[in-house]
This record gives C-alpha cells, structure tokens and sequence, in this order.
C-alpha cells in the first residue's frame, strides 16, 4: 500500500464518516424507519462500486508508481475516441454536475451538507457518491413525511 492510497482511502472514510454524522438523524430514532428495497438496492450497488474502483486504483498507482496523479490519471482517460467520449462525460457529470445536483436537491430536502457527497466522490468513486447520495435522500424523504402528520390524523382531531 502506498502512501497515496493511504491517504485517499482515509479521506475517503473520512467524507463518507461525515456525511453519516451530519446527517444521523436520519438513522437514529427510527423515524425514516427500516433501509427499504430501493435503498438497500443503492447502498449494494453503492458497495460494489467502491471496491472495483479501488481495485483498478490500486492497480494503477502501483503500476504507475510516483507518475500515479490526478494530472496523469485523468489523461490516461484520453487514450481514443470512445474512452475521450466516456472520460468527457464522466469529467462533466463528476465535477459540475454532481455538486449542482446533490448540493441543489439535497438542500430543497433538507439534507445537511449535501456537498459532502462531491468531496466524497473525489476519493471514492463517483458511482459510491451518487448511490450514497440517492440512498440518503430516500431516508431523507422517508424522514420528512414522518415529521408531517397525515390528512387521516388531522381530520379525526
């Protein structure tokens, strides 16, 4: 294990330790309820994600040695016309879209420090952020209407 990888992988922990802490309301006191099919469905492919992506991590920074950067990296997704297609979308989707979406959305929800989940993407994976980020809106959503009574429950006052 290499230093870098060191690093990334405690940032990582770290992010998602965070997203978790700031948003422990959600898990605590069972008011967004049991993890359900979809959820569950989001943390597995969330799960799945994280270990490919460090698997072909690590292969490249021990391949790669001391050449093993962002800069590097990031070129090595140019290397024909569909992965330039593929790296273009990634890029896009991993360093605009992302924070706009999570940060945007998970803020109209009510979610707390919904830019943890691009920091998480950047020593991670993208795929872990967004399915991480998806699973926590569902408990958010599951949250909210729990804290809002039901029409039944107003009309029987």
């Amino acid at each position: 294990m290499t230093s870098q990888l060191m690093i990334f992988g405690i940032l990582g922990i770290a992010s998602t330790l965070v997203a978790f802490l700031v948003n422990r309301h959600l898990f605590a006191g069972g008011r967004a309820g049991a993890v359900t099919l979809l959820e569950g469905v989001y943390d597995v492919v969330g799960v799945c994600s994280l270990v490919l992506g460090w698997y072909f991590n690590v292969r490249y920074t021990h391949l790669f040695g001391h050449r093993a950067n962002y800069a590097n990296y990031t070129s090595l997704l140019f290397t024909n016309w569909a992965a330039d297609s593929a790296a273009q979308d990634y890029i896009i989707v991993n360093v605009v879209l992302l924070p706009l979406w999570t940060i945007t959305e998970g803020t109209r929800r009510g979610l707390r420090w919904a830019w943890i989940f691009f920091v998480m993407s950047l020593f991670t994976s993208l795929a872990f952020s967004v399915a991480m980020f998806l699973a926590f809106m569902e408990r958010q959503l599951r949250y909210n209407r729990a804290l809002v009574p039901s029409n039944t429950a107003e009309a029987q006052l």
